[in-house]
């Protein structure tokens, strides 16, 4: 996309990256380097042949880059200086967002409560709850993204997995602050040669549309007060006016509850959340103004005014299979509603799960014109699309038993009731040595036509597995969850802290505690994080108080479940009148 704008303005572009890739399928020269940013020789080579550097992404070395704009790199004997744009050390304090939320702070700017930490144990997580309460964050430093390397501690229950998950990382603590919005800004910076800032210009201000912590929709116009949005801009400009470097920046940031807001990272690049600006502000889209800024022919009276009274950007992320998004990109063919208009990008990237291979914008120029009901559509098959991710995930970890261990088989009838798609609880267990123990749970299930499913996620080894089924649970309309686990049994207390579903927990009998340390783990979980508890290995019971939940709804489930206790009532009333009939040596014999 920044290629495209250079051919435009008549910039020639040289591309550091791997042969094929996406700027250089449009844009054929001898002239590029083939290999890795991260291969400080070739940074030094692109030099060599650019007048100015730039990046795309901010994990570079920043010590070539410092040395690249500072001591220059030889060329024909004599050392070349080529500034570099954003500066390197804006570059370089970006990098560690604890530093970069310090510089904003000092500088008297909104940022959330934070806290270095030099070790991860739990007398240092008592420390940060001491300070900031529950729940607070655990964030990386360094190479975080998407919402990579960030978790949300909710009690001292989350500590020991708290630790494993930031094993290794350099980490900060931040206070949890709740916001209703996230608010995306982008700001041109200009400056002179001497690196003196010029001016900053402000695009409008978008609300951005997070799920699985990657940004799938950017809202233009965002709807909160022309206060709010005004007081965005202003802040992001404020913001961008303490870094150095031309060039263009994100800024994105929290609304808060109360109205207020704080910043929450920056990146030093055209971004994500500015792909809209391509058909809102064509004149002077993102990838133009990058180059306009480092090459310091940015018009001093530009106004970024946008020429539509709306637009949606979504991103198109890899589905389960390659083509798996070949559906939303021919939706972008079809017959619009009037007054809307609809662009596809593809990058030309491979397809992987969750990798952005493209996004799609769709535009108004009428106020009066419904914007997203036409964006409806493609956010519903947005939505499939990660289902299908979803439920890939799930099938790569579906318990296949094995043919030696009946105890164990799940082999259904012909009429079984396991539904993938759509059922209405599922049962998860943090090993494949629990499934025996959910025997019971199965069994019922089935007798009570329960639509249900079955999954391994770990607490402790696919924390984001488990994650993902608990906060998507309620949106796939899954009614109960019942979860096992053994020893710590952590998986149950975890499952509830993420999903408003109702979460049943089976204590497995382990080799050394006999499931006690189970039991006591899920039925002490604290207050404001309920989870149901049935006896140890007693996964029967796990069964049939799901279909009592699904009866409070349900009439059919709730007669079944009369049926079933009348004939429990029957069965035992018919023992005793044997009992009486025969005496109890006859019926100790007899049984």
């Amino acid at each position: 996309m920044l290629q495209e704008q250079a051919l435009l303005l008549g910039v020639e572009l040289v591309i550091l990256d791997e042969a094929g890739s996406p700027a250089k399928q449009i844009n054929q020269n001898d002239k590029h380097v083939a290999g890795s940013f991260k291969d400080a020789d070739k940074i030094r080579e692109l030099a060599r042949r650019c007048d100015v550097l730039t990046v795309e992404i901010e994990h570079v070395d920043t010590q070539v880059l410092e040395e690249i704009a500072t001591k220059g790199v030889e060329v024909d004997g004599k050392m070349k200086k080529v500034p570099v744009h954003p500066s390197w050390d804006t570059i370089r304090l970006i990098q560690d967002k604890y530093l970069q939320k310090e510089h904003f702070s000092k500088a008297g700017l909104p940022v959330a409560p934070q806290m270095a930490l030099e070790t991860h144990d739990v007398s240092t997580l008592d420390k940060v709850a001491e300070a900031y309460g529950f729940p607070f964050m655990l964030k990386a430093r360094k190479g975080s993204y998407d919402g990579r390397g960030n978790f949300k501690v909710n009690g001292t229950e989350d500590y020991a997995e708290a630790v494993k998950f930031m094993e290794g990382l350099s980490i900060y603590a931040e206070k949890f602050l709740p916001f209703q919005k996230e608010l995306a800004v982008m700001v041109v910076r200009t400056e002179d040669d001497e690196g003196n800032l010029k001016d900053v210009y402000p695009y409008p201000a978008v609300e951005t549309l997070h799920v699985d912590s990657i940004c799938t929709q950017v809202v233009y116009p965002p709807a909160v007060p022309d206060e709010t949005y005004q007081k965005a801009r202003s802040l992001a400009s404020k913001v961008i006016q303490t870094l150095k470097g031309r060039g263009v920046y994100a800024v994105e940031m929290f609304l808060l509850q109360d109205g207020e807001l704080v910043i929450n990272e920056v990146a030093p690049r055209p971004h994500n959340s500015g792909h809209y600006t391509m058909e809102a502000l064509p004149a002077m889209s993102q990838f133009r103004a990058q180059l306009c800024a480092i090459l310091d022919i940015f018009p001093a009276a530009t106004k970024l005014q946008p020429r539509v009274s709306g637009a949606v950007m979504l991103n198109i992320l890899g589905g389960a299979n390659p083509d798996s998004h070949d559906k939303l990109v021919n939706m972008t063919h079809q017959d619009h509603d009037d007054g809307v208009d609809v662009f596809l990008h593809l990058y030309g990237k491979a397809s992987k799960p969750s990798r952005k291979i493209g996004h799609i914008t769709l535009t108004s120029y009428s106020p009066a014109t419904d914007l997203m009901a036409a964006v409806q559509p493609f956010a519903d098959e947005v939505s499939n699309l990660r289902q299908g991710r979803l439920d890939a995930a799930a099938a790569q970890l579906r318990i296949a038993a094995p043919a030696a261990a009946p105890s164990t088989e799940l082999a259904a009838p012909a009429a079984s009731s396991r539904n993938t798609k759509n059922p209405l609880v599922v049962v998860t267990m943090g090993s494949d040595s629990d499934l025996g123990v959910l025997k019971g749970a199965f069994q019922i299930l089935e007798q009570f036509r329960v639509p249900y499913d079955f999954t391994i996620t770990s607490a402790h080894r696919t924390p984001h597995l488990m994650s993902e089924l608990a906060r998507t649970a309620a949106d796939r309309g899954i009614r109960v969850l019942i979860t096992a686990a053994g020893g710590a049994a952590a998986l149950p207390g975890m499952v509830a802290s993420e999903t408003t579903v109702p979460v049943i927990g089976v204590p497995v009998r382990a080799s050394v505690l006999d499931g006690q340390d189970s039991l006591y783990s899920i039925v002490q979980m604290p207050r404001g994080c309920p989870v149901a508890t049935v006896g140890i290995n007693n996964s029967t019971n796990a069964g049939l108080l799901a279909v009592r939940i699904l009866g409070s709804s349900d009439a059919g489930y709730r007669k079944a479940m009369a049926d079933y206790m009348k004939k429990m009532c029957e069965e035992v009333e018919a023992k005793a009148a044997r009992l009486q009939d025969i005496g109890w040596e006859a019926y100790l014999n007899g049984k």
